[in-house]
């Protein structure tokens, strides 16, 4: 949990098998039994533990894991390495939740695998699209969507994946946060094709 969100209840609902770690438990041993490890909101601002913890994750990534880091702010992050590449956050955000979202790459899994997605899917969310995009980051990041605020220029930082040794790494400033508990199916469409990269 980072700095507090429903999304753990929220998937529960919808027949996913959930359970809250805390940082204490976080070893190489005990995250080898989860398909995937989903990081609250701000957990790199809010979890003093992830400092020392960070390269545990990443190595659950490298050994075949799917991490899923929800969005942080670059003010009071606790470590600068918050991915196994370079990142850079930034105050990018998306306000209109019905801005036009454009797929980059069609065929990515992320977009087909268990669920095909498309601009339906971002139909009916609430409040914004997300928030602290990141506008820098390594190669080895894939851009997914691109989305802007009318009159602003497109951002492309709102959902990266990375390939990391065996696994994936993703970060997402997408407000899953708001979209789940708010019954969005699009939302919870592409939060399962998050949790099922690689699988």
């Amino acid at each position: 949990m980072g700095a507090g969100d429903s999304v753990p209840e929220n998937l529960q609902q919808i027949g996913y098998k959930v359970q809250i770690i805390e940082p204490k438990y976080i070893t190489s041993e005990f995250l080898n039994a989860f398909d995937a490890v989903v990081l609250g909101i701000r957990a790199f601002n809010t979890v003093e533990e992830l400092k020392y913890k960070n390269q545990i994750l990443f190595d659950y990534v490298k050994n075949g894991g799917n991490l899923i880091v929800q969005y942080n702010t670059e003010r009071g992050l606790i470590t600068n390495e918050i991915s196994p590449y370079e990142l850079g956050l930034s105050n990018d955000r998306v306000t209109d939740e019905n801005s036009e979202v454009k797929f980059l790459d069609k065929n990515h899994s992320v977009l087909n695998e268990p669920n095909k997605i498309t601009e339906k899917d971002f139909q009916g969310w609430v409040q914004e699209r997300g928030l602290y995009f990141p506008d820098k980051w390594a190669n080895e990041f894939e851009p997914i969507l691109s989305m802007h605020d009318k009159g602003e220029s497109a951002l492309k930082g709102s959902l990266l994946i990375a390939k990391y040794g065996k696994g994936y790494y993703v970060y997402t400033g997408l407000s899953f946060f708001r979209e789940l508990p708010a019954g969005v199916s699009g939302a919870y469409r592409l939060m399962a094709n998050l949790l099922s990269l690689g699988k």
